[in-house]
């Protein structure tokens, strides 16, 4: 039999309707959504805000591959690093008649792509193409030295020229950056500030932002921007918190690696140490709100539509996993919790329902706030 813990007492599920004043009362269909088979013994954490005790745990320290659930760590070390108000530049500039030079800062926000750049309004690098094919149209072949501009947008923006322009690729060495001045400058990309785009990461639960701004924060603290750099600054920032990382694993910044190890107890932990730090208020309000908005739009509406509005999470999947972690309302308090399922069979079919029993599962206890 699972347990339900309440406080520092232990009871049975049976017991659970004798719970203390102003503990949170499961009722039993909570079980039965929790024990779904199509869940397939998942890692579950429920803490209570105000003693941060277990109100129901299972398997809550078993090493779980998290999906996009990681991208709470990813966003978090971002603002703790980086700070919610930075901003990234890219800026271009003229070397010769055919050379010139793009000088970046890492920003994440760049994408090549039309589509990002018209749907999300995301920064567009051939905007600074652009600003360099200016100072001389009849221009077919240039030399672009790079520094600080992620490789795969520079390829991207090879591809989108190459019926009107040819670029060649070469790093830019630090005397020739500092040979730049003002009277090269061509032109200028500003991002929006890590808090934004911390908030547009998590509402989409984008892969391509989120792995940028952990190996970007990597970088910041000294670490290499690999797996092991990443995990190195997750375990930084969570020790600050004073948030578990016992037996943690990162192989990357967004979750896709099946090797990405981490428990239910680290995610929830995390949560509940951010929830009413004004510092991380970047990464709680930009949760996705139960069939609302991002990622949980779709979410609730049919399967737990009690739960509506009440439930801010993080969703995530792959093949064999589905999560989810965030806050659900239960009257005027938020409980933070994290369900990791990764023994799911790997089929869409499965995943639909192992999110239908999560779904369930918290709108069962999401309760609208009440009026004294």
């Amino acid at each position: 039999m699972r347990r339900i813990l309440i406080g520092a007492a232990v009871i049975s599920l049976a017991l659970a309707n004798a719970s203390p004043v102003n503990a949170l009362t499961l009722p039993k269909s909570f079980e039965k959504y929790a024990s779904s088979p199509f869940l397939a013994k998942p890692g579950i954490l429920i803490l209570n805000p105000t003693t941060q005790e277990p109100v129901f745990s299972d398997q809550p320290d078993s090493l779980r591959a998290p999906a996009s659930v990681l991208k709470l760590l990813s966003t978090t070390t971002a603002i703790k690093t980086l700070g919610a108000e930075t901003t990234f530049k890219t800026r271009a500039y003229k070397i010769s008649s055919r050379t010139f030079a793009l000088v970046g800062e890492s920003d994440p926000w760049l994408t090549s792509s039309k589509f990002e750049a018209d749907k999300y309004k995301r920064a567009f690098t051939p905007y600074l193409i652009n600003k360099i094919l200016q100072t001389n149209p009849h221009m077919r072949s240039i030399t672009l030295k790079t520094s600080g501009v992620y490789q795969k947008d520079l390829q991207i923006v090879q591809r989108y020229f190459r019926h009107r322009l040819t670029i060649h690729l070469l790093p830019l060495n630090s005397e020739e950056q500092q040979a730049l001045t003002e009277d090269h400058f061509l032109g200028q990309i500003n991002s929006p500030t890590v808090s934004d785009i911390v908030q547009f990461t998590l509402l989409w639960s984008d892969n391509v932002l989120a792995d940028r701004l952990a190996r970007t924060s990597a970088k910041k603290l000294g670490y290499t921007t690999d797996g092991v750099g990443i995990q190195n600054a997750f375990v930084s920032t969570l020790d600050s918190l004073e948030v578990p990382t016992s037996g943690m694993q990162i192989i990357d910044g967004n979750g896709l690696s099946h090797e990405n190890r981490v428990s239910p107890r680290t995610i929830a932990t995390l949560l509940m140490k951010i929830k009413d730090n004004p510092t991380y208020a970047p990464v709680v309000e930009g949760l996705p709100t139960a069939g609302i908005s991002g990622t949980l739009k779709n979410r609730f509406i049919n399967d737990a539509p009690q739960a509506v509005g009440l439930i801010q999470a993080k969703t995530g999947w792959i093949n064999t996993a589905v999560s989810l972690a965030g806050y659900v309302d239960v009257g005027n308090e938020k409980y933070a919790f994290a369900v990791i399922a990764d023994h799911v069979k790997p089929y869409e079919r499965y995943r639909a329902l192992a999110r239908e029993a999560i779904d369930k599962m918290l709108g069962t206890i999401a309760a609208p706030p009440t009026t004294s």
